[in-house]
């Protein structure tokens, strides 16, 4: 019976310790370089921030899917005969990322992102954003240690920024994050 228990035990503790292996979870905060693309008016990038929580589950040794929930900035800075207008986006982000691991601390990251507005900010009064971004986002990450990393993406927007524009994100990041 004893022994019985023992194996019980230790099986347990192996399967969490298995687990744990499988599912990490982190948060992450970085910069944005955020400009429109297709726009017929000249923009400027503007520089912003992003952040929120990360996960990483490991399908096999090489692959896993990395699922985020972040809270990013976006836009641009319109340039015009009356001036310099800057349009700041606040957008809930959720992007879904295939992460291959090229080496032992290397990957390449890219997938789908969704993104919803919930801020508009800007220097004219014009609120004709559309509240539903599609992008799709490509990337490489470096595990620095076993739980802090740091990744560098790219993230081109699909939909159209606004009803009345032509224009689509197109973002630059830069972030750090720890895994837990």
């Amino acid at each position: 019976m004893k022994k019985t228990i023992l194996v019980s035990v230790l099986l347990l503790a192996l399967s969490v310790n298995v687990k744990a292996q499988l599912l990490q979870i982190g948060v992450k905060a970085g910069v944005n370089y955020a400009n429109f693309s297709g726009s017929s008016v000249q923009t400027d990038a503007i520089t912003s921030y992003q952040g929120g929580l990360v996960a990483e589950i490991k399908l096999l040794d090489k692959f896993a899917i990395q699922p985020e929930l972040l809270y990013t900035t976006q836009g641009a800075t319109y340039k015009t005969a009356l001036g310099d207008f800057k349009n700041r986006l606040g957008y809930i982000a959720i992007p879904v990322l295939a992460k291959i691991y090229l080496g032992k601390s290397f990957s390449l990251e890219f997938g789908p992102q969704a993104s919803f507005l919930l801020s508009e900010k800007n220097n004219f009064d014009v609120n004709d954003s559309n509240t539903f971004d599609f992008s799709v986002d490509a990337g490489l990450g470096l595990k620095v240690t076993k739980h802090i990393f740091i990744q560098g993406r790219y993230v081109l927007g699909l939909t159209e920024v606004s009803t009345n524009a032509q224009s689509k994100n197109s973002v630059l990041q830069l972030s750090a994050g720890i895994m837990f």
